[in-house]
This record gives C-alpha cells, structure tokens and sequence, in this order.
C-alpha cells in the first residue's frame, strides 16, 4: 500500500511466514507463505541536498551505506533511474516492526515498502513487474539467489502457492488459522542455510532429493487441508516438515527446544519458518486463545519474544 500526503509519501508493507516448503522451493518444489501482521513503512519527502536513509541500522546519505545494506542501496538508486529522477534532495524514512534476520521476510518488506513509497512521491504508477524486479535486485545481494517468495508473499494479502518457475498463487483456506509465532532471539543467515543445504546435495545427492521430494508433497497436502479446513492434519504436517528440516542440518537446538515446548503447550504442529539457523519457529493453535497460552509458555521457555494471531 502508498499513500500521498502533503508532507510526503508513505509506502508500507507486511511480513510472511513461510507455513511449509523451506529450502525445497529453491529446488523448484512448492512453498506456501501467508502474511504476517508485522508492519514497516518508509515515508519519503522532500529533504534539500543528498538522498539520505533513516533507519534504526543505518542513518546517512543512501551513496554511503555500508555493505550488508547494499541491497536497499542498489534498490534505491535503480528506483530513481527508472523514474528519470536524479537522485537528490529526498529523505527516506524506515520504521519496522519486523525483527532483522529472523526469516520474517524484513528485507523484501523493506524493499517493497521503500520502492512504493518512492514512487508515491513521485505520483507514478507502479506496476507488479516493476515492484518485482526492484525487490528482487534487492533480494540478490541481501541472499544470493533467492526464490522469489519473500518478496510475493509481503506485497499480497492473501496465502500463496508458490513454485520458482510459477511464481506466486493466491488462494483461500476455509478457516481462519491460529498461528504463534517465537523468535528464538538468534539471528538467522539464509545465505548460509541455503549454501549448507546445496553442499550436502552435492555430498549426499539421493538422501537429500528424497527429503526435498517429501517435502513438496507435504507442502501439496497442507495446501490440501488448508482448503479444506483440516487443522489437525496441517499440524501433523507441520511436526513432519520440521523433522525433515532437521534433516536438512538448518535446525539447531534452540529452534528444537521451541518447537518442543510449543507441542508440550498443546500445539497441533510447530517447524520453524525461514531460512533456519536462527530466527523463528510457527506453532498451529485450535483457537486463539489457546494460541495465546502457547505464545505465553514460549516466553517462559527461553523465546524473546511472541506473537499470536489469526488469519483472515
């Protein structure tokens, strides 16, 4: 979403979670992600002399970020070219409610929220091509090759169905779920995982396709239950996927002892989300008031922080 204002232009977008298909979707198999109500918004206006960014990592001029911001720089500055604007006398502002590095999606929300914000200012339409191909240089610095997922699923409003070769399919679940989710407090790396995962496909070529096999189907049948309203079968589902996850060596013990606590708390499924290594675990509900005494018990458990919610 964009808005235009007298003091400017704001650009906002949400966060995902990835319910199922973690590392598999980079092998061309299915991955389903639905939004997350965690927002950011980059508010633009007119500030004389240099663009400059402000963010709780970086403030300065947008030239001069450091490098593991090159991304958001490299985004920013295309923005401009593509709108035959020079890049000058702007103030970009970021203010997230999306934890770094905790598979949430920050980076590509980030780059949605700026790019629309950008273009707001500006008064220029923004065509989803566009939107995609900014967020998408974004996303290739912040984790080499990315699948596109992220940055489908932060810029839609509804659960989708995606495939490397297809790109994103919304569709609707029959029920609302009722979700938790708890940072484990430890900053994930994508890049990382990802690059894991591939080095054990090149040392254990049938072990790991067979994995990655499995793990589609359990993304096709979730998507199965999802429609048909069955939480209890996308809980189950959910215990298998993170087993295979494990499997995959992008679990580690703090990830673990969460989904751990979450079944001990009445879950009916919990995997971590996102790339591994850190960041998150998702546990399913049967109402949002026992996912709320889940949320609760994950704190008590050693997560820093937890949310609940239900989707539309």
């Amino acid at each position: 979403m964009s808005l235009l204002s007298e003091s400017g232009a704001v650009g906002e977008a949400h966060s995902k979670l990835i319910l199922a298909g973690e590392h598999a979707v980079v092998y061309g198999k299915p991955a389903i992600a639905i939004p997350f109500p965690l927002k950011i918004r980059a508010t633009v206006e007119v500030n004389p002399g240099k663009v400059v960014l402000e963010s709780l990592i970086y403030s300065g001029d947008v030239k001069e970020m450091p490098n593991e911001m090159n991304g958001i720089k490299e985004c920013i500055k295309m923005a401009f070219q593509m709108l035959q604007k020079p890049l000058k006398d702007i103030k970009i502002r970021i203010d997230s409610d999306i934890p770094l590095g905790r598979g949430l999606g920050s980076s590509a929300a980030a780059a949605t929220a700026v790019v629309r914000g950008i273009f707001s200012f500006y008064n220029k339409e923004l065509s989803k091509e566009d939107l995609f191909y900014l967020v998408g240089l974004s996303e290739t610095y912040a984790h080499g090759k990315p699948s596109g997922i992220d940055m489908t699923a932060v810029a839609g409003d509804m659960p989708i169905y995606f495939k490397r070769s297809e790109g994103g399919k919304p569709f609707r679940a029959i029920k609302p779920l009722h979700m938790v989710v708890a940072d484990s407090g430890i900053i994930g790396d994508t890049r990382i995982a990802v690059g894991n995962v591939k080095g054990a496909y090149e040392r254990e070529g049938e072990k790991i396709k067979k994995i990655i096999d499995r793990i589609g189907e359990i993304v096709d049948r979730i998507k199965i239950s999802m429609i048909d309203g069955d939480s209890s079968a996308i809980g189950a589902l959910f215990n298998e996927n993170h087993e295979k996850l494990r499997a995959l060596g992008v679990s580690n013990e703090a990830l673990d002892g969460l989904v751990e606590s979450a079944l001990r708390s009445g879950s009916l499924g919990a995997k971590l989300t996102g790339g591994g290594l850190g960041g998150c675990i998702i546990a399913l509900a049967d109402s949002l008031e026992a996912a709320k005494r889940i949320s609760k018990e994950l704190i008590a458990a050693g997560a820093v922080k937890s949310w609940c919610f239900s989707t539309g």
